[in-house]
């Protein structure tokens, strides 16, 4: 493969955003993280401009240093098995930052988004044009992503749904209505917060589409988009700014909490 591919490559360019966020937060030069690392600064540099995919050697380094257990080396590994990978190149980037994110800000206008899905509702929504195998292997991975929420100290959640996302016909009216039921239980919780726009609401920001906002306690913050066949992680200051403005805006559009919750228990019970 060119040099020139793998700078286009989404899954190394989210391995390389993901170090620069790491080492921007610490408050390293590259020249002072390759000297940590025993390699050098232009090494370092070809991997955060996805120039280099890291090397396996690499990635156990980084999760050694920055103290993240498996992060950077699941990513390599997803690195290493690109060719049959399951996910959207630059998911594997995304999974770790979540992991770290101590507030979350989620617009999400098509389905009820991952973090909130039952297993069965997940299925579904994997379904289409994969083997059963391939299905049981993300909604795993969906499943194990949510372990955030049970956390001793799990990130604060502010979620906003498009109201048209909960009358998409997902499975069966059991399952819409055990999915409505679990994500009323989910808001319950103090660190989660969950927000409907009305689906009689004409033009609002969020028409564009569906993002996550992450901010964290020791890094910059971060947004990720999820496309049709790949992910972007955006770690740009004006570019984070922009899309947290968008999200004020997206929400200025939502029912309080309070009514959002009576109009989701209002369509389970429907069902």
């Amino acid at each position: 493969m060119a040099h020139g591919d793998l700078a286009r490559d989404p899954l190394i360019r989210a391995f390389g955003a993901v170090v620069r966020a790491y080492r921007e937060a610490a408050g390293l030069s590259r020249a002072k993280l390759a000297e940590a690392l025993g390699c050098s600064p232009q090494w370092i540099e070809k991997i955060e401009t996805g120039a280099r995919p890291p090397s396996e050697a690499t990635s156990i380094d980084l999760d050694t240093y920055f103290k993240t257990p498996g992060a950077f080396h699941a990513m390599w590994r997803e690195l290493k098995r690109a060719g049959k990978t399951v996910d959207f190149p630059g998911f594997p980037g995304f999974v770790a930052l979540e992991a770290k994110a101590s507030t979350m800000h989620i617009f999400e206008n098509m389905v009820i988004t991952g973090l909130f899905q039952t297993p069965e509702y997940a299925y579904e929504i994997l379904k289409p044009g994969r083997r059963p195998d391939v299905i049981e292997d993300l909604v795993a991975t969906r499943l194990e992503r949510q372990r955030i929420l049970e956390r001793e100290s799990p990130p604060e959640i502010v979620l906003i749904l498009d109201e048209t996302a909960l009358h998409r016909p997902i499975g069966d009216q059991q399952l819409r209505k055990n999915q409505f039921y679990h994500l009323a239980e989910l808001a319950d919780a103090p660190n989660i917060t969950v927000q409907i726009i009305p689906s009689s609401t004409g033009s609002y920001a969020g028409l564009p589409g569906a993002f996550t906002l992450m901010e964290f306690d020791s890094m910059p913050s971060a947004v990720y988009i999820e496309k049709h066949t790949d992910g972007e992680i955006i770690g740009q200051t004006e570019r984070v700014r922009s899309y947290a403005l968008q999200f004020s805006l997206i929400r200025g559009a939502a029912m309080s909490a309070p009514e959002s919750m009576k109009l989701l228990r209002m369509i389970g019970d429907t069902l």
